[in-house]
């Protein structure tokens, strides 16, 4: 179990100005640590960095892919490369050189993607990625995170500054909810048990723990006890969790801002059909497109709110008998 917030309150610090601040606080003492960015300093905040680093930020301009290519070419000369975009472009758009310059070549790149589902908001669905983790999900060794909060997106990224491979983090570029306490550490690959509960599991990550939280407490009122996970990490999925908590709970609601097909919903059922199957519902994006609109308004056109994990895990509880 994780301590976790108690106030549960928007963090005024937005995420991206964490992921920054943690980038320039590494780069001072690791010289091979460089971001490159696709035009977008302003909207990945990324300002700060290019000012105190100019020799090792890249604005790549509005071309992704060869962002990526640039990327690899830096890892193959012992580089740490950042690179940065929003969703939509960091992979649909640039899935090719993923795949071939950075996975297949065995290249140390992580890719950050912001505005992950529907916190794109006003910049509607051709910026909305919903299928950003299933493009990138049957990439042969590729990791995928999604984290919930300033606390978690910390340490990851100073993880990933030690770490080998081709990681992409989706990440909400705005406040998030503060989820964890300071000072808690992550281990990638695994997730992490907020609340106990023995009759459903809710497996959700980015913003959806908040939803599930909430959610396992108004279940609680109805006398169905809920766990809920954060499965940070949608690649490589902690089998040994699912297998756990199918075992104890013996029903699964999946909880994801994004399409359920190919998403973290794919994932926790085709991990839990090989090894303890249970009766699985998934709140998500069904099958649909972006559209304009309020982060509000998105959520409740969508059902990615927290009635909806409530209505999901009653019906998981029922199929189980």
């Amino acid at each position: 179990m994780f301590t976790i917030h108690e106030l549960f309150e928007k963090n005024p610090k937005m995420m991206r100005e964490v992921y920054c601040d943690t980038l320039l606080e590494l780069a001072l003492s690791n010289e091979d640590i460089v971001v490159l960015d696709a035009d977008l300093m302003s909207s990945s905040g990324m300002k700060p960095f290019f000012q105190r680093f100019p020799d090792r930020a890249f604005n790549c301009g509005v071309a992704e892919a060869n962002m990526i290519g640039i990327a690899s070419g830096l890892s193959a000369m012992g580089k740490i490369p950042f690179a940065h975009s929003f969703g939509c472009f960091a992979t649909r758009r640039v899935c090719d050189q993923i795949m071939i310059s950075a996975a297949y070549a065995k290249q140390n790149v992580r890719i950050v993607g912001s505005d992950p589902g529907v916190t794109a908001a006003y910049n509607g669905g051709t910026h909305m990625p919903f299928e950003d983790m299933g493009v990138l999900r049957s990439i042969p060794e590729i990791t995928l995170i999604e984290p919930a909060d300033n606390v978690i997106l910390e340490d990851i990224v100073k993880q990933l500054a030690e770490l080998k491979g081709v990681y992409y983090i989706r990440m909400a570029r705005k406040n998030a909810v503060s989820i964890y306490k300071e000072g808690s550490n992550f281990h990638i690959g695994r997730g992490n048990t907020l609340v106990d509960g023995t009759d459903v599991t809710i497996f959700s990550s980015g913003i959806m723990v908040y939803e599930a939280i909430k959610a396992s407490s108004i279940l609680q009122t109805d006398g169905i006890s809920a766990r809920v996970i954060d499965m940070f990490t949608w690649k490589p999925v902690d089998t040994e969790l699912i297998d756990n908590c199918a075992r104890i709970t013996g029903a699964f609601v999946t909880a994801e801002n994004h399409n359920v097909i190919g998403g973290l919903g794919s994932s926790i059922a085709e991990a839990a059909a090989m090894i303890r199957p249970v009766p699985i519902e998934m709140v998500g994006v069904k099958d649909r497109f972006g559209q304009v609109g309020t982060e509000d308004f998105l959520r409740e056109e969508y059902e990615l709110t927290a009635s909806d994990i409530v209505s999901a895990a009653k019906v998981a509880v029922q199929r189980k008998g």
